[in-house]
């Protein structure tokens, strides 16, 4: 077999792609990844069909895209696979039950030879886990692959194609049958589970009204504020010996949340996280089940918070595959897999189907050497002592958790808190530093690394909280002292400390003053806050290969210091500053920063202007001169 990937933005897709290559060939499969939209999915399912009418042709709406090493946002990736003993089947069900679909579409599909479901489902109205038992039902032998529709984000409304219809609701997919046909799947779980262990106390299906007895969207205030990522911070169970995720899709009005797939009532969770150093290994090395053939395609279904989490670890780790074989795939809202006679519904995951024609055998490729050489690099066991620091804290804090409940006194209770907190901050700073001073020491022994660079810009970013986290912390205990400070010294050095940050997100930092200096008299903790969180802020939010332009001038009186980039118009900038309170398109962060800022200016009289609409997005603080 062999596969042709493109990826398509604007124009004409003849462009792009050469028919011709096509007309003979006889068992064609065409899966279109679209970031862009119903209008596109559709259009681009017809040119295909009408240059290849014996194509069979499914497609999904997407948050992402995977086009080889590249991942790939508002675009829509065709890929076309070419088999030789393999033919290709392809149904789709929009039945009201998930549960009948599942069986509609295993029975339309399955046959005696039957080597591989590609599945695709709606992403909001599905419930996938009673669809993919209704799969089960119908055989429970075949291996799955594929997911939930994407929208980039918005949770509103996802496609899916089947040849020429489109679907809103329901589900498509193809098999392949074949007698030389090889599958190899596998699957990598990065997020683990971080504090208390919760009961769900009352559940229909996938929507929970309940959590240790308290409405399931004030768990979420409780725990991770009213405006919480619903996809980075899943509730973790086990079930049949794997460990799975849950994520949030809809919010109710009466505090119930629907997930991505069914609990039970009774059932045992906690909140996750993901785990930097399982993200950083390589999935070439840890699917071992993918190494069984002699891949010549593969396709990737990765959780859409995979692409949010840590975008750059995702892109390294997808791009491991394209080196081997060709590679295609998108970010889900859900992943499907199959393992041990279950067909399972999985969050946060990465999960790969290796195809192959071939009958050459292969063996299994010795990474003991590799992993040799990661174990010895001081970077990995920097980002190892980070890592257990934050699930040794999660441990110590169940632990102390438990025994606070015990006590009944309010005020023991939140001295213990503010104890702990206070003495993992201060821990935090040994591991941050190791990791940074051995990532200097290697750069000025062994020269600049990609990766290493990677790991500095996620070092830094994690510094950046830690000095909110600190300051907050310390803040009603430390008489912060002033002290002269040239503005525009200080800039240019919180400058050059996020300009890697900067790159890697496809931002640039220009700075620009008509001024010599700028004497102010301020502490410098206070100031820092200031400007790194309107920096971090602008680098996340800013459009990529957009320009961030900071600026210092003096009037009679001030010092002026502002920041603008060309971002998403501010809905509500009455509400920016406010705690835990983030915009409905952001997807990540827990609205601390500007709420700090804002009251470091207040204590320090300091004036904030904000402007923001389709154009420019900005930030100005006035600083007086008077004393300094």
């Amino acid at each position: 077999m062999k596969t042709y990937n493109f990826c398509y933005e604007t124009g004409s897709v003849h462009s792009i792609i050469d028919f011709s290559l096509f007309e003979t060939e006889k068992n064609v499969l065409v899966q279109l990844f679209c970031g862009q939209g119903k209008a596109v999915l559709q259009e681009i399912s017809d040119i295909i069909l009408t240059q290849i009418p014996h194509a069979i042709c499914i497609g999904t709406t997407t948050d992402g895209e995977i086009f080889g090493e590249a991942i790939t946002t508002l675009r829509t990736v065709i890929s076309i696979s070419i088999f030789e003993n393999t033919f290709i089947k392809t149904a789709y069900s929009n039945h009201e039950d998930s549960f009948q679909c599942g069986v509609n579409i295993a029975s339309d599909l399955v046959s005696s030879n039957t080597k591989l479901l590609i599945l695709f489902s709606d992403g909001t109205r599905m419930n996938a886990e009673e669809f993919l038992k209704g799969v089960e039902s119908y055989d429970a032998t075949i291996p799955i692959c594929g997911g939930m529709a994407g929208d980039n984000g918005k949770f509103e409304q996802t496609y899916i194609s089947s040849q020429k219809t489109l679907l809103g609701e329901g589900v498509v997919g193809i098999s392949l049958n074949s007698d030389a046909l090889h599958v190899a799947t596998d699957y990598k779980f990065d997020w683990k589970p971080i504090g208390l262990k919760h009961t769900i106390t009352k559940v229909t299906e996938n929507r929970v009204y309940l959590i240790d007895g308290m409405k399931a969207a004030e768990f979420y205030d409780k725990y991770l504020g009213g405006n919480f990522s619903q996809t980075e911070f899943p509730l973790i169970l086990e079930k049949y010996g794997v460990t799975m995720a849950r994520a949030v899709i809809a919010k109710h009005n009466d505090g119930s949340l629907s997930y991505s797939g069914n609990f039970s009532e009774g059932d045992k969770v906690r909140i996750g996280f993901g785990d930097a150093e399982s993200l950083m290994k390589d999935p070439i090395d840890v699917l071992e089940n993918l190494h069984t053939i002699n891949a010549e395609t593969y396709y990737v279904f990765s959780c859409m918070a995979r692409r949010r989490f840590m975008p750059f670890l995702i892109k390294l780790g997808i791009g491991s595959f394209s080196k081997t074989a060709a590679t295609s795939g998108f970010f889900t809202y859900s992943e499907f897999y199959h393992q041990n006679g279950h067909n399972k519904l999985l969050n946060q995951t990465l999960t790969v189907v290796a195809l192959s024609e071939s009958s050459t055998n292969v063996s299994m490729p010795n990474t003991s050497n590799k992993e040799e050489v990661k174990k010895n690099t001081p970077y990995s066991k920097s980002i190892e002592s980070l890592t257990h620091l934050i699930e040794q804290s999660a441990r110590d804090y169940d632990e102390q958790s438990k025994r606070l409940e015990k006590q009944r006194r309010y005020s023991t209770l939140l001295a213990s808190h503010k104890q702990f907190l206070r003495y993992t901050v201060h821990e935090m700073n040994t591991p941050l530093s190791v990791i940074m001073n051995n990532i200097e020491l290697h750069e000025m022994e062994f020269g600049k690394s990609t990766y290493l660079e990677n790991i500095e810009v996620a070092a830094k970013s994690i510094f950046s909280m830690y000095d909110d986290l600190s300051y907050l912390v310390k803040k009603d205990q430390i008489n912060y002292v002033k002290r002269p400070i040239d503005l525009i010294d200080y800039i240019r050095s919180r400058i050059d400390f996020f300009a890697q940050v900067a790159d890697k997100a496809k931002s640039m930092l220009i700075f620009q003053t008509d001024c010599e200096d700028a004497m102010i008299f301020f502490n410098e903790t206070k100031l820092q806050r200031i400007i790194d969180n309107n920096l971090t802020n602008a680098i996340k939010y800013t459009f990529e290969n957009e320009k961030i332009v900071i600026s210092i001038y003096k009037d009679a009186d001030s010092c002026h210091f502002c920041i603008a980039s060309h971002s998403r118009k501010i809905q509500k900038p009455e509400k920016i500053f406010e705690e835990f309170y983030r915009e409905e398109e952001a997807q990540d962060g827990f609205g601390l920063g500007l709420n700090l800022v804002k009251r470091i200016c207040k204590e320090e009289n300091v004036k904030i202007t904000l402007h923001s609409d389709e154009a420019i997005t900005s930030f100005s603080y006035q600083f007086k001169i008077e004393d300094a």
